[in-house]
């Protein structure tokens, strides 16, 4: 039995029953266009038209910049290409969604600290006039933000599972909805900069906010949860299962609160040294590097202060290559022509972390759908062990098989 590319990927889901999908298609439109409202209500209608120009100047120069962490991505992915649409979905979620639930959340908190600052003018004294925005930021971001981010994967975790193999697949859809929380994010402080000063910081916010190869920020928080999730579908001990999602989400939440705390820190560390707290700097012609000079020293800068971060993150994506190619000799191992040919698991044996696997001879179109399905193959016939059952058994395992046969030529395998 062979299964098209969207039921190879709904093989397993809820969304393979077509009144589930249709109800998912549904209640994702109605809150897409729910979320569309409020962005517009509560992010593009408060900006002056001058200012709104700015917005959209910036999220077309965000979106180039975005080009690059997603190539990046693309390139992590290559063993196992997931679907374009997904790549879109998984961006859509963090651009649309994600932010216009957080926005008004937010907002909620922010005023609540301000009401509470105005009942005890003393902390207003001690940290000055930025002291609403000084506290609120490590309240409402990494709580508010890594729940709404964090609850796309939660869903594609849960409705794709086909899709979401490993450490490597969660980064990659974690980084996506970091990605395209960014593109709206970035605008929106560029706009609320000029809006106070007449000057649109393109080196200070919109190359600082895609710093690290665009896969700092937000990618990064978004990127550890979902290496916990990915994390939660690789060991064969329970007790990880549980735990390394829950792991995942706290580096995020912690990730960004370092990130969000420096501010209120930097501020303490004045205060408490004696020193005196600068007076509020709205309206103040803000100094504006140039673009490559914000995205160096944004890099520099999150590097040094997400350093832990940063490493874990190399660390397990390394590790999830090894993972992946293990998993790939070890399952193709036994496949026999037209599956696999000796000279291509030679190839297989012989893959490397940057390198990517070909097949010679044939047109560069055939040899990489080959090569996915083969990788495909070996990853659906772990899970199946993994779940002690037999590949032989496998509905999807034949799916990968009879589509390499297919790929070959060689018609329909003989089924015994």
């Amino acid at each position: 039995m062979s299964f098209n590319p969207p039921a190879q990927i709904l093989y397993g889901s809820p969304l393979s029953r077509p009144k589930v999908a249709r109800f998912a298609v549904i209640v994702l439109a109605v809150l897409v266009v729910i979320c569309i409202g409020v962005i517009a209500q509560r992010i593009l209608m408060p900006l002056k038209p001058d200012a709104l120009q700015v917005f959209f100047v910036a999220m077309l120069w965000g979106g180039l910049l975005s080009v690059i962490p997603v190539a990046i991505l693309w390139f992590l992915d290559r063993r196992e290409h997931e679907s374009t649409w997904l790549y879109v979905l998984t961006f859509l979620w963090g651009a649309l969604i994600a932010t216009a639930i957080a926005q008004p959340i937010n907002s909620v908190i922010i005023n609540a600290v301000g009401q509470y600052l105005a009942v005890h003018p003393n902390i207003q004294q001690v940290l000055g006039d930025n002291a609403k925005i000084a506290i609120a930021a490590p309240l409402a971001g990494p709580i508010v933000e890594e729940t709404t981010k964090g609850l796309g994967l939660v869903l594609l975790f849960w409705l794709l599972r086909a899709e979401f193999d490993n450490v490597r697949d969660g980064f990659i859809y974690g980084a996506l909805i970091g990605i395209g929380f960014n593109f709206l994010e970035a605008p929106f402080y560029v706009a609320k900069v000029f809006a106070d000063t007449g000057v649109a910081p393109w080196g200070a916010q919109l190359a600082m906010r895609h710093s690290l190869l665009g896969l700092g920020g937000p990618a990064l928080y978004t990127g550890l949860f979902g290496m916990g999730l990915g994390l939660a579908r690789q060991p064969t001990r329970q007790w990880l299962r549980y735990i390394a999602p829950v792991l995942g989400w706290l580096l995020g939440f912690s990730a960004h609160l370092v990130n969000n705390s420096i501010g209120l820190l930097i501020t303490l560390t004045i205060v408490l040294s004696g020193g005196q707290v600068a007076a509020s700097t709205k309206g103040v012609i803000p100094i504006d590097p140039p673009v490559w000079l914000g995205l160096l020293q944004g890099s520099i800068q999150n590097f040094i202060l997400l350093l832990p971060f940063v490493v874990i993150t190399i660390v397990m994506l390394w590790q999830s290559g090894i993972w992946e190619r293990q998993v790939i000799r070890e399952q193709l191992a036994d496949e026999t022509e037209p599956i696999i040919t000796p000279e291509e698991y030679e190839a297989v044996k012989r893959d490397r972390l940057f390198r990517t696997r070909r097949i010679d001879d044939i047109d560069r179109r055939t040899s990489a759908a080959i090569v996915r399905a083969q990788n495909e193959l070996a990853f659906r016939k772990w899970r199946v062990k993994q779940l002690g059952q037999s590949p032989d058994t496998d509905q999807l395992v034949a799916s990968w098989r009879e589509e390499l046969w297919r790929l070959r030529g060689s018609g329909s395998p003989m089924v015994v």
